[in-house]
């Protein structure tokens, strides 16, 4: 739990983050165990929420002619 956040994958910090919401919903962690948790989880969530708005930035959409050929591409917007 103490890897340094910025290394961590989008797939680790995910699971980190959800381990932390699983501790913090036990009621099993001391109050300064949860502040420490929850500073840790925000900090994971932005992580999280920073690769993926990077991902997002990079997705395409191709469209497509009659003839099945790449006619331009453009932003993905996610719905």
């Amino acid at each position: 739990m103490d890897n340094p956040i910025e290394s961590l994958t989008f797939e680790d910090a995910l699971k980190e983050l959800e381990r932390i919401v699983g501790r913090l919903e036990s009621g099993e962690a001391t109050l300064d165990e949860s502040i420490q948790l929850y500073e840790r989880g925000d900090r994971l969530r932005q992580r999280c929420a920073e690769r993926l708005d990077a991902a997002q930035a990079r997705i395409e959409a191709i469209r497509l002619d009659a003839e099945g050929k790449p006619t331009q591409t453009r932003p993905f917007a996610a719905a």
